[in-house]
């Protein structure tokens, strides 16, 4: 059964608190997950959350911490001496101690890491700290098991059982060189139905994907994504075995680029939470906020100057809000079939092709939408050219508004720009402007204005 937080459980939780009853509140989380901890953690008070953390054993706080939001896992590391921090990370793998270090600011990691006793996760942490930011070596964790390729597979088996007391899940064994080059990894099967004299170099697998230390996370994803992989091994520039990528962690990736590009196809032009303070909120929303402003006051001058047309059409005035969302919507859904594309790598050709076929589609739907507002602005109108006007107009603004949609992120994807910045307020408001613009320049051609 899931594990559920009721207002009888918080109360509860709440009573022994205050009354400083330290065994009923270890009793009350002894059989409780450390991510239904977080959650609990999320609905006390912080000097509450406090207490918990520091009355627990480091072995189930340290993973409470890796669950937290940022925003509560920060305060609470502000209000840990450096050496409880120490002893939460000493119970984490590699790569999450080195996550909550590089969290502390300089002066703090360096306290922290002076009261860390295992020199090994030391030398480790400084490492992972080395790599920048997004890249498989910020993201790996040191902890693995490898053989050698000339080991007996009876010396094999007493080695890897000392290795693998330190690996959370052993989801593959990596063979190397005497240079500590990877050549290829070991089926367990393998292993096990092996002639105890045989050598590893005899049973092993040789090919086995592997990323660069300074491959970037996302590509990472791809990758593993691609070949269906748990995890994948992180090799340096001479293919010296390094760490390990598991797929725990590639999920979390996947999680963070999902909101940020949600984010900024919202139009929000930095990472924010519901609960972020309403300046952090405002300097969020404001610059696109400020985009659709000029957008609306470029509409607006393109409108003025067409107040000829209105005078004598009063009616197309009427069906600028109609022909401005069609061209938004479709600006819309083009650029985020191929934001969706670029993200999974499935964008194959080149930008022409690729224009063109979206134009052909925007033609295609253009064309029935025209015939069905024809015939209603013929009908409710009763003037031809008027409807001929809306209706021509309506086809090309949606061819348009189609290859904007396309090449635009198309072109951020190919100058390094994240293209999800495409799909929200700055399509939608460019092909507003192009769309009015269009819509009136045609409108007064056909009907000789």
């Amino acid at each position: 059964m899931a594990f559920e937080i009721t207002p009888y459980y918080l109360e509860n939780l709440q009573n022994l608190i205050n009354s400083n009853n330290d065994k009923e509140v270890r009793s009350l989380f002894k059989e409780v997950h450390y991510a239904d901890i977080a959650e609990v953690l999320d609905e006390v008070s912080f000097d509450e959350a406090i207490y918990i953390i520091k009355l627990l054993d480091s072995e189930k706080t340290s993973e409470i911490l890796m669950e937290l939001d940022e925003d509560i896992r920060e305060k609470i590391l502000e209000n840990l001496s450096a050496k409880e921090i120490a002893e939460e990370v000493e119970e984490m793998d590699s790569d999450d101690a080195a996550d909550i270090i590089g969290e502390l600011s300089e002066e703090r990691q360096k306290r922290v890491i002076s009261a860390l006793e295992d020199d090994e996760l030391v030398a480790d942490i400084k490492e992972l700290l080395s790599y920048e930011d997004d890249t498989a070596g910020a993201l790996m964790a040191k902890e693995l098991v490898k053989v050698y390729e000339t080991w007996t597979v009876a010396g094999c088996m007493r080695r890897i059982r000392g290795q693998a007391k330190d690996v959370t899940r052993v989801h593959s064994i990596y063979v190397v060189d005497k240079e500590e080059k990877l050549i290829g990894r070991l089926s367990l099967k393998d292993l096990i139905i092996a002639k105890n004299e045989q050598k590893i170099s005899e049973i092993y697998i040789p090919k086995v994907d592997a990323v660069n230390v300074h491959e970037d996370e996302e590509e990472v994803a791809k990758i593993m994504a691609k070949y269906d992989l748990e995890a994948i091994p992180v090799v340096d520039e001479n293919n010296v075995l390094q760490g390990r990528i598991t797929i725990d962690d590639i999920v979390d990736v996947l999680k963070e680029e999902a909101e940020k590009d949600y984010q900024l196809a919202a139009g929000l032009v930095q990472d924010v939470d519901s609960d972020d303070s309403i300046i952090e909120l405002t300097k969020a929303r404001l610059p696109w906020l400020f985009l659709g402003l000029i957008g609306g006051v470029g509409a607006f001058l393109i409108m003025e100057g067409f107040h000829g047309v209105f005078a004598k059409y009063a009616a197309l005035f009427f069906f600028t809000p109609l022909i401005a969302a069609m061209a938004g919507n479709v600006g819309v859904q083009s650029s985020a079939i191929i934001v969706q594309g670029l993200a999974n790598d499935d964008v194959k050709g080149s930008i022409n092709s690729r224009l063109f076929k979206e134009m052909l589609l925007a033609a295609l739907n253009g064309i029935i939408l025209a015939l069905f507002l024809f015939l209603f602005v013929w009908a409710y109108q009763g003037k031809m050219n008027l409807a001929m006007a809306i209706s021509v107009s309506l086809v090309i603004v949606i061819i348009v508004a189609g290859l904007i949609g396309t090449f635009v992120p198309l072109f951020l994807n190919k100058r390094g720009i994240d293209p999800a910045i495409a799909t929200g307020p700055f399509i939608t408001t460019s092909n507003d402007i192009f769309g009015i613009l269009i819509y009136f320049m045609i409108a007064k051609m056909i009907l000789g204005i």
